[in-house]
């Protein structure tokens, strides 16, 4: 996706993608996209998506044009106007509202997960126990594409990054259950004692970044970062420690050291890639609060280091 392309009511459309979520959502799928691109090769791919997720889309190198649309408050608007689709790919949910949603533009073939509630009978059965890249590869797989779904690397954006080799600590997230804004705060001055460059990130009404950012010492870069200077930051950072929310996708999709701290959520279905670079916390209890700054002090370490999790 090179230029900034629009799909009006001119235009038909070759193969159509639903995922109109997050940045994390978004980096999750690229895999798939990218099988996708491979399947219906010299078509035009369209994503549903965001209009602000756009500059991220651009370095996923797998869709051609975007078709704005915010779904996270759900699914109540139809698409369009545009022309005839081709393909409607499903990479958004289970359904019913997302089949429905794709359904409604006509499509000559629905790639989509099973769902009898929307009346589609077609495709393999939905597991809501499977790794979310996973899920997406293996749908792309069962309509015979393939998909990698270590593919998770996207190129870095031209912006030049606010800081370089630093460790973004990003309170934030979509979650409502977060790990508490002083223990953010206490390892922020924790990490910078011990040498680190520490960059606080968050949006500009994220009261918790703005709180973590008045550590002396640390760098608050809250509310001045869109998804690209976002992008450009974490590609080039040292280490991240946030919440399972947007920023710790991109530090999987940079190959940047991470820490991410998982409250109910199963990291099995939303965490990094098992590699020792990836540090995962989550208590057994389930409960975000039971772990303590010293604990993403020491992943911290282990994150940098490469040792394996213990």
């Amino acid at each position: 996706m090179t230029e900034a392309h629009d799909v009006t009511e001119a235009d038909d459309v070759d193969v159509l993608v639903l995922r109109a979520l997050g940045i994390g959502d978004f980096c999750t799928a690229v895999p798939a996209l990218r099988g996708l691109r491979t399947r219906f090769a010299g078509e035009r791919i369209t994503l549903v998506a965001p209009d602000w997720l756009r500059p991220l889309v651009r370095l996923a190198d797998a869709v051609d044009d975007l078709l704005p649309l915010d779904a996270r408050t759900g699914l109540t608007e139809p698409l369009g106007p545009i022309g005839e689709v081709g393909v409607a790919v499903n990479l958004h949910g289970r359904g019913p509202e997302s089949h429905r949603l794709l359904l409604a533009t006509g499509p000559s073939w629905l790639l989509a997960y099973a769902c009898p509630a929307a009346g589609f009978h077609d495709g393999p059965q939905y597991a809501s126990d499977e790794h979310e890249v996973e899920r997406w590869c293996r749908l792309v797989t069962w309509y015979g594409g393939s998909a990698d779904p270590d593919d998770l690397a996207l190129r870095v954006p031209e912006e030049p990054p606010l800081a370089k080799g630093a460790t973004v600590v990003h309170p934030g997230g979509r979650s409502s259950v977060r790990w508490p804004v002083g223990r953010y705060a206490e390892v922020a001055r924790t990490l910078v004692t011990l040498g680190h460059d520490v960059v606080v990130t968050g949006s500009a009404d994220d009261h918790d970044a703005h709180l973590v950012g008045e550590v002396p010492g640390v760098r608050n870069v809250v509310g001045r970062t869109g998804v690209a200077e976002l992008a450009a930051l974490v590609a080039a950072a040292r280490l991240v420690v946030s919440g399972d929310t947007g920023v710790a996708h991109l530090a999987s999709a940079y190959a940047v050291p991470s820490v991410v701290l998982f409250d109910a959520m199963d990291p099995r279905r939303w965490g990094p890639p098992r590699l020792p670079r990836h540090q995962v916390l989550r208590h057994s209890s389930g409960r975000i609060t039971a772990v303590h700054p010293a604990d993403v002090v020491t992943a911290a370490d282990r994150a940098l280091s490469g040792a394996s999790p213990s």
